[in-house]
């Protein structure tokens, strides 16, 4: 009797059971098993999942390691440059509505483990190779007469240059630096008198440096962080005062030498075949730059360079167009 009464109740658990599932959401959402709806709602849920898992096969091809900081025989300190990796949730959401061939990745930095702070005493030439990008480094002690036509240049082909600036000259010439800055390029330090760094005594390398950042800092209100030794004279002393004084010392990759009144065109034809991802390339005020300018931002372009001031080049930050691009 008792087994028969537990299954009697057991039955009637069932029959309520079912009873409520056929009303209730859950029931409709049963019902609904066999219908092309539930059918089209599990293909677009298989196709979601095939999305992602394409997603993830396609990051690891895409994937690109950062590149370390490191000291080169010829170059010394070659900056880092940041890898790359894609942002699978980011990707897979931002791909959600868009057509099935359709993916809009999605990447995020990978940062190196060395930069140029892990070398701190060696001088810097160029930037990373792997960083299509490239510098114009303009020293001013002299030429004012050529500088308006200069940056006419570089306003009209919005170029940023970095424009190392001698101490004595912006003593005269305050308002010309003025103008250099208010076009938004980059104040280096070039000394204060144009010393050979070299043959100076800690003390007096010391004063070169500090008293052209004061000036810069008094009359442009910009700190430098990049300081390029007259005529590219220096020695470790130069390197280790310089970076007490919280700046590296930048020298150059091409020159264009246009202090010998070089042929303008021979000065394009210089330095297009030497430019390179990474170049920072030495001029002054003088004729030859002035009418070579031109030619030699064309000669960068064509070979797909990204022209900005040292302080961009040397970054280990990528080129946002290249990132954004999906390249």
């Amino acid at each position: 009797m008792k087994l028969r009464a537990w299954s009697a109740a057991t039955l009637c658990g069932a029959v309520l059971v079912l009873a409520a599932a056929a009303w209730s959401p859950a029931g409709s959402y049963i019902r609904s098993l066999g219908s092309g709806e539930f059918r089209a709602a599990m293909a677009a849920q298989d196709a979601d999942r095939s999305l992602l898992e394409e997603i993830r096969k396609e990051a690891e091809r895409r994937y690109e390691p950062p590149v370390d900081a490191a000291v080169d025989r010829w170059y010394r300190a070659i900056p880092g440059y940041y890898g790359r990796q894609v942002d699978v949730e980011a990707t897979y959401k931002g791909s959600l509505n868009l057509p099935r061939e359709e993916v809009r990745y999605v990447y995020k930095p990978v940062k190196p483990e060395k930069t140029l702070l892990d070398y701190p005493l060696e001088p810097i030439y160029k930037g990373n190779p792997a960083k299509r990008a490239a510098s114009l480094m303009i020293n001013v002690a002299w030429g004012n007469e050529y500088l308006e036509a200069m940056l006419a240049t570089l306003k009209r082909n919005e170029v940023k240059a970095t424009f190392f600036l001698d101490g004595s000259w912006l003593k005269k010439y305050p308002e010309e630096a003025r103008k250099i800055r208010d076009a938004g390029h980059e104040i280096g330090n070039h000394a204060y008198t144009h010393p050979d760094m070299k043959k100076l005594g800690v003390e007096q390398q010391r004063s070169q440096i500090v008293r052209t950042n004061r000036l810069i800092e008094e009359t442009l209100g910009i700190k430098s962080i990049w300081f390029a030794p007259p005529s590219g004279s220096f020695n470790a002393l130069t390197v280790k005062t310089a970076r007490e004084e919280g700046m590296s010392t930048v020298l150059w990759t091409l020159d264009t030498v246009d202090w010998m009144k070089p042929d303008p065109g021979s000065v394009i034809t210089k330095i297009a075949r030497g430019l390179q991802p990474g170049s920072l390339v030495l001029m002054h005020p003088t004729a030859s730059s002035r009418d070579a300018l031109q030619g030699m931002i064309n000669a960068a372009k064509r070979k797909g360079l990204q022209l900005g001031t040292v302080s961009q080049t040397l970054s280990e930050e990528r080129l946002v167009d290249a990132v954004e691009s999906g390249r």
